[in-house]
């Protein structure tokens, strides 16, 4: 056991102040009624709405109170990323859950950047840093390869089993596959989620004089585009032949280009896969996923098109064309120097058309009352709809991105504080208190919040996120997969490579085949070291690409067409199917 401010010592003090209260407790048993007091208040209070009738809500408080009495006392420091959801979690349900407990919970918010580093020092050091993360599912091959982390399946059943809550019903969780390594075990446990979609003026595709112009000029009706070619074409419609709206200038798209990890997010978050990059499979592609990588069985074997990747192939350097050549034509200018979270709040300025690639969970930010995209009765002028798929793409493909970030247990953690951080993480996303939480964050994680009442209310104001997760389609939105050996490792990779075309230093073929071949050189060290055992990296040997073309699926070679017929749907039809349960 490791010796530090964070670990047994305070396990050591955190039981003696435990084992003093539950003597004060035999003392005066009015001190074991404040705890069931402060959940009385707290459920009457702020834990609403919630799926749960109050009684049912005090049902899984006094579960909670009672499976914390060993804890009392105790410190715990858990972690994650910045998001709204994850502010209301520090500051309202961390006090809460001190409150009912009389474990003293501390939740910090760190850049996402900084909680992988953490994570990073914890796995590799031993030392315990944080008794708990919330951190995304992109690491889930990571997780199950490095034997760093706790499988919460085997938690649950054997070290933990006096700390898991009957009524967690692990079913009701929308994310559970994205959590699931390849052995079937589970490795985290879904607290928020988010999907990229395309965002749109619904106001202004819905102007006859706009729709008449647009098909005048296109041939077809100016509505959703289903596929990159409509895409384009909106984008042209709106820069070039519109160019002003109530006084200002438009753009018919928004991306941003700095170079900085966050132009990696852009591209690992599923972009080739939306051009059509990989194979079918759902929740990732099999053998190859949208990163580009192939696996045989659970082993990574190439990123290459010369050992049956994808990375580089004539599909994924079709997609970082389009990046770059719709970022210069049809974005504002500055949007090229741009970074992930200033390029966010764009849209909500009012000059963007259309926006391809866009993060639900900017949702909040977007429905404020006085921005210019929002109506004097606090309803969206916007609408969220299923991003369109370039030319490569066929159904049955995983078609966006989902972010899901996951509660992850530690080994190197004590034991005792991994058990009292289990009991906070099961409380944040527990049917007390999770509707009230999606209502505040817009991240929802329960198929039991989404068929409640008040989601039906509050749709009209979230411009189709509630009809996109009640609806079939969702699940061809998904993290990262585990055909990725090393999450960070990998990652890094893609932005120092893909800015190179952005910059013009490089074409994007010769971008794509050195992103491709440094994802080899690690993956091939990664095996050297047997990280995975059985699932660790065995690279084929190389063959010529053809080779690969010829076989079936991915990589799949260049197409004569590029860009097919546009073809779009009307937003309003495409709501109806989500609402009657179809997916189209």
């Amino acid at each position: 056991m490791i010796v530090t401010a964070k670990g047994s010592s305070a396990v050591i003090r955190g039981s003696a102040v435990a084992i003093a209260l539950g003597l004060a407790v035999l003392a005066n048993p009015a001190m074991a009624d404040q705890y069931t007091d402060a959940a009385k208040k707290w459920v009457d209070s702020e834990f609403q709405p919630s799926s749960l009738s109050k009684d049912d809500q005090m049902k899984e408080m006094e579960w909670l109170i009672k499976a914390a009495e060993p804890f009392r006392g105790m410190e715990i420091n858990v972690v994650s990323e910045t998001l709204t959801t994850h502010e209301y979690e520090s500051k309202t349900l961390a006090k809460a859950f001190s409150e009912i407990t009389g474990i003293k919970l501390t939740h910090d918010l760190i850049g996402e950047g900084d909680v992988i580093e953490k994570l990073q020092t914890q796995m590799q050091s031993g030392r315990n840093i944080y008794d708990a993360y919330i951190n995304d599912s992109d690491l889930i091959g990571t997780h199950f390869r490095y034997n760093a982390v706790v499988p919460l399946s085997d938690f649950m059943a054997g070290e933990g089993k006096d700390v898991t809550s009957p009524t967690l019903d692990l079913k009701d969780f929308i994310g559970l596959s994205f959590t699931t390594g390849p052995d079937g075990k589970l490795y985290q446990l879904p607290d928020q989620q988010f999907a990229n979609l395309y965002w749109f003026r619904y106001d202004w595709f819905q102007r006859e004089d706009l729709q008449k112009q647009f098909k005048d000029k296109y041939g077809y009706d100016l509505g959703v585009p289903v596929n990159w070619s409509a895409y384009q074409d909106i984008a042209e419609f709106f820069t070039n032949d519109v160019k002003e709206l109530d006084g200002h200038k438009v753009y018919g798209h928004m991306d941003y280009g700095k170079k900085d990890p966050s132009l990696g997010w852009r591209f690992t978050d599923a972009w080739l896969s939306m051009a059509g990059e990989g194979d079918k499979g759902l929740p990732n592609g099999l053998p190859v996923d949208e990163w580009g990588i192939r696996v045989d069985g659970c082993a990574p074997v190439g990123a290459s098109v010369t050992r049956g990747g994808a990375t580089n192939s004539p599909a994924s350097v079709y997609a970082l064309t389009k990046y770059i050549d719709w970022l210069k034509a049809y974005a504002p200018p500055e949007a090229a120097g741009m970074t992930f979270g200033e390029a966010g709040p764009v849209p909500a300025q009012g000059n963007i058309a259309q926006q391809i690639f866009w993060y639900t969970a900017f949702t909040a930010d977007m429905t404020k009352k006085g921005l210019p995209v929002v109506d004097d009765e606090g309803n969206p002028k916007w609408r969220m709809a299923p991003s369109p798929h370039g030319p490569y793409w066929e159904k049955g493909m995983k078609l966006g991105y989902q972010d899901v970030g996951s509660w992850t247990l530690m080994k190197s953690t004590p034991l005792e504080r991994r058990k009292a951080a289990w009991l906070y993480a099961q409380f944040v996303t527990s049917k007390s208190v999770s509707l009230k939480k999606t209502l505040t964050g817009l991240t929802p994680i329960r198929q039991s919040d989404l068929d409640t009442q008040a989601m039906t209310d509050i749709a009209p104001k979230w411009g189709g996120l509630v009809e996109f997760y009640r609806s079939p389609a969702r699940v061809a939105w998904s993290p990262t997969g585990t055909n990725v050996p090393d999450y960070p490792k990998l990652a890094q990779l893609w932005w120092q490579n893909v800015a190179e075309a952005v910059t013009g230093e490089r074409t994007p073929q010769e971008a794509m085949d050195n992103l491709a071949g440094a994802m080899d050189r690690v993956m091939e060290r990664l095996g050297r070291a047997g990280i995975g055992g059985d699932c660790a990296p065995k690279l084929n040997e190389e063959k010529d690409a053809q080779y690969w073309f010829d076989q079936p699926g991915a990589p799949k070679p260049k197409i004569d067409n590029e860009k097919p017929q546009g073809e779009t749907v009307k937003y309003d039809d495409l709501i109806q199917a989500w609402r009657e349960g179809r997916a189209n």
